[in-house]
């Protein structure tokens, strides 16, 4: 089976985890969530669900008579299993290089982080970061070589596909800084929102004072352009912060 066949079963288990659903609102909500399955259709989806089905993953209620307007289908509801939710537990404590090297797989490992161990999050994120890095060097060079045979539009393109991967470089770094001052698999969605009043660091409290503007609460590194605090930025990716 392939990568993508993978994660996309992979999706539809964290999804079924969540709440039963019928085929059309699971397409919905991948075509919404999931940038790399914009383009779901349902070719793809069903085959994926008659697969998890017959593996015992999921089971498919049989559909009750339809209510509402005259003439419109009953649908049928999937829900995850135990072996399914085995399954999935089971998948999301791996972390492989096809992981961090295919678009698609990380964007399905990312939105299933709230249910990934902060060890496993860690190893996904520097997997990624490392690769990015090296298709950013790639391209870098690619465009200083090439820039000068390219007419206009096609140099302005690939300065455009340069920045993209510089952005999410920066941005993996600055999850990355994150991550490490984690303590378990929701913390990273209990960070204060902008305009909140607690100040930050791990010691701050619900109610806490906000520190003055243009001041930093003690002890907190400097922070580059990018937004990752600097001293994080300059260490290995393996190295714990003290």
């Amino acid at each position: 089976m392939g990568t993508r066949s993978q994660m996309l079963e992979l999706a539809i288990l964290g999804r079924l985890r969540e709440v039963p659903t019928h085929g059309y609102e699971l397409r919905k909500h991948l075509n919404a969530t999931l940038g790399a399955f914009r383009t779901l259709s349902y070719g793809s989806l069903y085959p994926a669900l008659r697969t998890l089905t017959d593996r015992g993953l999921i089971t498919a209620d049989e559909p009750t008579a339809a209510t509402g307007l005259p003439g419109r289908r009953a649908r049928i509801v999937y829900r995850i299993t135990a072996a399914g939710l085995a399954h999935l537990e089971g998948s999301l404590a791996t972390a492989e290089p096809a992981v961090w090297d295919d678009d698609a797989s990380f964007d399905v490992r990312f939105t299933l982080f709230g249910s990934t161990d902060a060890t496993t999050r860690l190893r996904i994120l520097e997997g990624r970061r490392a690769r990015m890095v090296e298709r950013m060097e790639n391209l870098r060079q690619s465009v200083g070589r090439t820039s000068r045979r390219m007419d206009a539009y096609t140099a302005e393109l690939a300065r455009h596909g340069l920045e993209q991967v510089e952005r999410e470089v920066a941005w993996l770094e600055r999850v990355i800084d994150t991550e490490r001052g984690t303590r378990g698999a929701l913390d990273y969605g209990d960070i204060s929102p902008p305009g909140t009043t607690r100040t930050s660091g791990p010691s701050a409290q619900p109610g806490d004072a906000a520190p003055p503007p243009g001041t930093r609460p003690a002890g907190t590194p400097t922070a580059d352009a990018t937004g990752a605090p600097a001293t994080s930025r300059n260490e290995p990716l393996n190295k714990e912060k003290a």
